[in-house]
This record gives structure tokens, sequence and C-alpha cells, in this order.
């Protein structure tokens, strides 16, 4: 029992901070004996296709229009699509309105999936580019993102997600814009030593010709395409310096919705995915895919569970210990300050001691709920809007 709950302990460890630490050390030695790829400015732009999908977006879809004329790249190599099926607002009305754009539209929704499906068949361009309609992109960031294009082994380049928090943001706010900061730094990581391990879809492209079609049910398709790829033999490329801003979930109630669709929606690529978790075919790969993905989706949040169990059965079982019971009391101390974050912001009461913890306990719980979830077959493809601030 105690042997596993160290085995337990470490691999928690290992997964929020040890492979952080570990994939920094790597990537500094790695630097002293390669040098990065080079980028040219005198390569000729490649076509882009940018793809927004967009259900009932009528609050936002002028603002995000103009955030795409408004991109910095040559008028005659941009072709700018919005799909807007199973939208029941004006959507597919005001993108209509603008003839810079393209709108593609059906009254049925089957799902995102089925719509960019739709688009690609539609797509000659080299470059498919993604992003979502609430989401609003930095000037240079198309070019910062196709600039990786250079490089013939990548395949697919992500961009930057980045949460708006102002001075006065609560818990699920500030949670998730430290949580968006310390993923970022990983992912710039994970490229400097080979590869991405997914892509977010608020912002990230591939070559048009490397696309595969992913199953129509799928829950996280962003993260399938790139994968997809990775698969394939390519690099997923990462681009800080191309970003995409969106405010944070509303409060913890909706950030709460849309962690456990993503986790569900990771469940269902891990057993997908079967080349990214094989050694045998990329053993690189698979160890950023398993300490990036698999253990904080499937393995991690039901350890912490078991974890606390086993602490209270050591210290109950055995003669008193200092360190069992401090690393039990530190717990327990843990998990009170996770329930007055949660209690504080009800009463919109913001003391940011309590933010990280709160958000993390909603994290690991929301990984176990979508597990639970999408095996009981009650996860649909079809995204739920999350209300934003």
């Amino acid at each position: 029992m105690i042997i596993l709950f160290w085995i337990c302990l470490f691999i928690i460890f290992y997964t929020f901070l040890g492979y952080g630490i570990l994939l920094y050390i790597i990537v500094r030695i790695k630097r002293l004996f390669s040098k990065p790829f080079i980028f040219t400015q005198r390569t000729a732009l490649p076509s882009i296709a940018l793809i927004i999908a967009a259900y009932n977006e009528e609050s936002i879809i002028k603002e995000k229009i103009k955030d795409c004329l408004a991109l910095d790249y040559p008028k005659d190599k941009l072709r700018i699509i919005f799909i807007t099926d199973g939208s029941t607002d004006k959507t597919p009305k005001l993108v209509a309105q603008n003839k810079s754009v393209e709108l593609l539209h059906e009254n049925t929704r089957n799902g995102k999936m089925a719509a960019i499906k739709r688009a690609i068949l539609l797509i000659k361009e080299d470059i498919i580019i993604f992003t979502d309609a609430n989401t609003f992109l930095n000037h240079h960031a198309i070019k910062e993102l196709v600039k990786h294009y250079q490089n013939p082994k990548v395949g697919a380049v992500a961009g930057e997600k980045r949460i708006l928090v102002n001075a006065s943001a609560d818990a699920s706010a500030a949670g998730e814009g430290f949580y968006w900061k310390y993923e970022s730094a990983l992912k710039k990581w994970d490229y400097e030593l080979y590869s991405n391990v997914g892509a977010a879809g608020e912002l990230f492209s591939i070559r048009t010709n490397l696309y595969q079609p992913v199953e129509s049910d799928t829950i996280i398709d962003d993260h399938m395409i790139a994968m997809r790829i990775a698969e394939k033999g390519y690099i997923i490329a990462y681009e800080p310096n191309a970003y995409a801003m969106e405010t944070a979930s509303e409060n913890s109630k909706e950030e709460l919705k849309r962690k456990i669709r993503i986790a569900a929606g990771g469940i269902q690529s891990i057993l997908r995915l079967k080349k990214s978790a094989n050694p045998l075919y990329n053993p690189i790969l698979t160890f950023q895919y398993i300490s990036h993905r698999v253990l904080r989706w499937a393995i991690t949040p039901w350890l912490m569970l078991l974890v606390f169990i086993l602490n209270l059965v050591i210290c109950y079982q055995n003669p008193p210990s200092n360190l069992y019971q401090i690393i039990l009391l530190g717990q327990i101390l843990f998990y009170i300050a996770s329930v007055l974050g949660y209690i504080l912001e009800s009463k919109k009461i913001k003391i940011k001691a309590f933010f990280i913890p709160f958000y993390f306990s909603l994290m690991n719980y929301a990984a176990m709920a979508g597990a639970i979830r999408y095996f009981k077959g009650k996860q649909p493809a079809a995204w739920e809007k999350s209300k934003r601030k």
C-alpha cells in the first residue's frame, strides 16, 4: 500500500510539474547541439483558406468579420469562409451581407466536424486555418503561422490561446488565465523538443493536402485533425506570436461544462489515436503525448482520489508518522482552499489565493466527469456553447 501510494504521488507530481521541469531540461540540452530552423522573408506566401464555424453568434459576428478582414495578408491569397449550419438567429444573414467573405449554411445542425467536412471539399488553397467565432486574432497572426511551412517536416501549426483577464477577475477567469500561460510554455518546449501533441480550435492550421477526415462524432475535432497529421510523421509546430484572444468563461459552472466536454473528447481521442500511444511507431511523440495528454485526461485525476484514500488508510493502520500526516494535512488544506474558492466565487468575493486550487480541482473533477460521460455515451459531438464574460 505504501509503495502504491508513492508511485501514485510521483505520477501526479510528474503530470502537473515534473514533465514541465524535465521537458525544460531536455530542451536546454538540445539547444547546445542543434540550431532552430531559419525562416526566410523571400519565400512566396501560400494561399490561405480561413474557416470559421459560427453557431448562433449574432452578438459578435460583425466584429469577427471585421477582425478577419483586418488581418495582415494579401487579399488575393486569403479566402474567408463562415459555416453557420444550424444557426437559428441572424448569424447567416449578417455574414451574407458582407461580400468580402463566403457563407456556407444548412438549416440542420450536425456538429462542427460535419460542417468542416463539407467545407473542405470546396478548398483548393495551400493552407487551411481554423479559428473560432468568439476569438480575435492579432494583426500578423496568419504570417506568423505560415512561416513554419517553410520547413517541409511541418504539417500543422498551432497558435497561442490567450485569456483576457483583468485585475478584478474571479476564480474561473484567473484560474483559466494561469492555466493557459503554463500550457503555452509547455507547448513551446514540446515543439522545441519535437512536436506539439494537439491544437486548440481557437487558432490552428494544416497543410490542405494532409487533411485526413475524422469521424463525424468526434468531440474535439481540432485535436484529432492535428494528431492524425502527427501520426503521419509530420510535426505540429507552435507559434506564440500568432494568438487568439477571448474572454474567460462567464463563471465556474460554464467553465466546468466546457472542461467536461473537452475531457470526454480526450478519452475518445485516446481510444482512437493508437499510433500516437505506440512507442514503436514514434517514441518521442509517444513520450510527449502520454506525458502531456494521456496522463491528464485518463489517469492522474483518478490517482489524486486514490492517493487521498491511501493516505487516510496509511495514517489509520500504521503507527503515527509525521511524513504521512503532513502529506494528508496538505491534501486536506488544499481541498479546503478549493471549496473556499468555490464559495467565495459564488458570493463574488475575490481572494486570489484560492483561485489556483479551486481551478485545479475543478479541472480534475471535470476530467473524471468527462470520462464517465463518454463511457455512458452521453456526450454529443455538437458543441454546447459556453457563456463567456
